[in-house]
């Protein structure tokens, strides 16, 4: 292993101080980063997707995990500190100069499977995460997403019905894919520290329920959860039958979505998708 500065060394080199504008806080304890890279297991020669890396501090515990590392970074400022860790990793890291949201995931990891293991910009996190978990193709090219987020959206996502938390992320997570909460992060461990608390999601495709697209889902869920203090015979009143396959499935219309079980959702559109093939 090649014997690298401490993070907080990097930072002051080359000059990073945190952008708030581009959501940035950086994780300068190696112990934790390490036990990060260690969540989704051996990586060793596999395919990894960092996004945000910033000065490489979870970038550097992913390749003495032995991953090849695929960066995308959009400041151009942590560039020459992800190229000196390029250097000290032969042939192991790849960095990306861009935006993420506008780059196509899959092309870059030239069609292998991957792993997503980021510590996501606050503000492109949601984002990024639900544009992993859609599309009709599944399962998807990534083989795990370990990503860190605000714990109250961490919480969104592992959700259970019948909780404040649970809504539309929840079932976009749990229908096709198995989530979990992996590890609480406290806001001191950042520097800058945010005001926020944070958690680790890990999540793992499961099979796709047979009859029922993606797409169906999630305007169904849209429409649910977008008034989700009114009854589902109000906020799905605009979802072309809808009621009608409430109805046909036994399911109260006077519910409100928060109530409604990933399953039930799942039946709803398939219900949906049959009544549109006809």
């Amino acid at each position: 292993m090649p014997d690298l500065p401490p993070i907080r060394e990097v930072i002051h080199k080359h000059g990073l101080a945190a952008s708030k504008a581009l959501g940035q806080n950086f994780l300068l304890d190696e112990q934790l980063l390490a036990r990060i890279a260690a969540l989704p297991g051996d990586l060793a020669g596999q395919q990894v997707l960092e996004v945000g890396p910033g000065p490489g501090g979870l970038t550097r515990a992913l390749l003495r995990a032995g991953a090849k590392v695929t960066a995308i970074e959009m400041d151009r400022r942590c560039l020459p500190a992800l190229a000196e860790l390029a250097v000290s990793f032969p042939g192991q890291l790849t960095v990306i100069e861009g935006d993420a949201l506008k780059l196509d995931h899959g092309a870059l990891m030239h069609g292998t499977p991957f792993h997503v293991l980021s510590n996501l910009p606050y503000n492109v996190g949601t984002a990024l995460f639900v544009r992993w978990l859609g599309g009709e193709a599944w399962p998807p090219q990534w083989l795990s997403l370990t990503l860190m987020f605000q714990r109250e959206v961490a919480e969104r996502i592992v959700a259970s019905p019948g909780s404040s938390a649970y809504g539309r992320l929840a079932v976009l997570a749990q229908w096709r894919a198995e989530a979990r909460l992996a590890m609480k992060v406290h806001r001191s461990a950042f520097t800058p520290p945010p005001k926020v608390m944070s958690a680790i999601v890990h999540v793992t495709p499961s099979a796709m329920p047979a009859g029922i697209s993606a797409r169906t889902l999630e305007r169904l869920t849209e429409a649910a959860f977008g008034q989700r203090r009114k009854m589902l015979r109000q906020s799905l009143k605009g979802v072309p039958g809808a009621l009608e396959a409430l109805a046909a499935l036994g399911i109260d219309e006077t519910r409100r979505a928060e109530t409604v079980s990933v399953a039930e959702f799942v039946s709803v559109a398939r219900a949906l998708d049959r009544r549109a093939s006809r």
